[in-house]
């Protein structure tokens, strides 16, 4: 069921959608991490528009190039249109730690060139990932956040994000709960 309320979910791509396999330049080496099919669907299904924005430090490292990197985004794009959860766009930051970009995660500059592109106000948006940098980008901007533990269960204050758990699948149970929430608060 659609649902105009429904954010944007602003999702990073290693370790919260995929198994984070450093550098990951075929996109063969592309695997699902458990309960993203489920949780990716279920974003969908509720009308939320998905967005992925992902460091890439490996091209500024010398270790991919931009062509392997795209490459990897688009096999992970068709992916998520074959299990019914399609992707809006994607957008990538090339740089190494040390090049101190505004798009290098926590840097906004993608999140809100993704909000230019898409018209939506960052602040609602939704941002999800599994490191400190993706909290920290949703809190510059005053999206909510959702860190995913994965199998890191003794991590559970989440970096300061908004709500902490194991995968996509809850991300997605919470993410439906704040909607139901904010519709039955505007009857």
């Amino acid at each position: 069921m659609k649902n105009s309320n429904a954010p944007v979910v602003i999702l990073d791509r290693d370790g919260t959608i995929v198994v984070d396999r450093q550098y990951l330049g075929d996109p063969e080496g592309l695997e699902f991490l458990p309960g993203a099919v489920a949780g990716l669907r279920k974003l969908h299904a509720m009308g939320c528009k998905l967005i992925i924005i992902t460091n890439q430090s490996g091209i500024g490292r010398g270790l991919l190039t931009r062509e392997q990197v795209k490459r990897v985004n688009s096999g992970l794009e068709m992916m998520m249109q074959t299990i019914g959860a399609p992707v809006a766009d994607t957008y990538f930051c090339p740089h190494a730690p040390d090049a101190n970009c505004a798009c290098r995660k926590p840097g906004t500059e993608l999140l809100l060139r993704a909000a230019s592109d898409y018209e939506f106000d960052p602040s609602t948006a939704i941002v999800i990932g599994d490191k400190q940098s993706d909290i920290e980008l949703g809190k510059r901007v005053a999206a909510k956040t959702i860190f995913i533990l994965g199998d890191k269960a003794t991590q559970s204050e989440g970096h300061g994000s908004d709500v902490a758990v194991h995968n996509l699948q809850e991300a997605a149970q919470w993410i439906a709960a704040q909607i139901k929430l904010t519709a039955s608060a505007a009857v």
